[in-house]
């Protein structure tokens, strides 16, 4: 059976692998005004960096395997909820992490001074609030992070009506 693979899956996938360039580069190389990666070394050891990095890509390695295995195929449910729960789940950490302590002020005090110190001298376009601003880089990750998950639960709840399409332009 030939894979009709759709637009939405080249977009998650495309996504995808920006996410996964964003957590193999973000702490080790400089992205000139983006990151500031000698501020992120001395706030972190090496080993603690090595960990989030491994962790981080394991992670989106993971979900884009699930993803280019069934690309153009019938997702079963169990991938279908583990590609939805775990890209929500890292979406859920970066809203605790960044956006409700700058939204709220709720948990700021406790990362103003350090997020100051890692991220201060990079690029952001936000305004500060409650002490605390996310740089562009984060965001540009949170919000495709965001796309991600939308084009997930598109590409699941469009799956059926798409199979009937292709399965009546087959008979004719």
């Amino acid at each position: 059976m030939k894979r009709e693979i759709r637009l939405s899956e080249k977009l998650l996938l495309s996504g995808l692998s920006f996410i996964l360039l964003f957590m193999i580069v973000q702490d080790w190389v400089s992205l000139g005004p983006l990151n500031d990666i000698q501020a992120i070394s001395e706030e972190q050891t090496v080993g603690e960096l090595v960990t989030v990095t491994l962790i981080g890509v394991s992670q989106i390695l993971l979900i884009m395997g699930f993803v280019i295995f069934f690309m153009g195929k019938r997702y079963p449910i169990w991938v279908k909820l583990w590609l939805v729960i775990h890209q929500s789940s890292i979406f859920v950490g970066a809203l605790f992490a960044w956006w409700i302590p700058y939204l709220t002020g709720y948990g700021a005090e406790g990362r103003v001074e350090r997020y100051e110190r890692m991220f201060g001298d990079t690029h952001s376009f936000l305004p500060e609030m409650n002490g605390l601003v996310p740089n562009t880089l984060h965001t540009i990750f949170h919000v495709t992070l965001l796309f991600c998950i939308l084009m997930t639960v598109y590409i699941f709840i469009t799956e059926k009506r798409n199979r009937k399409h292709i399965e009546v332009s087959q008979v004719s």
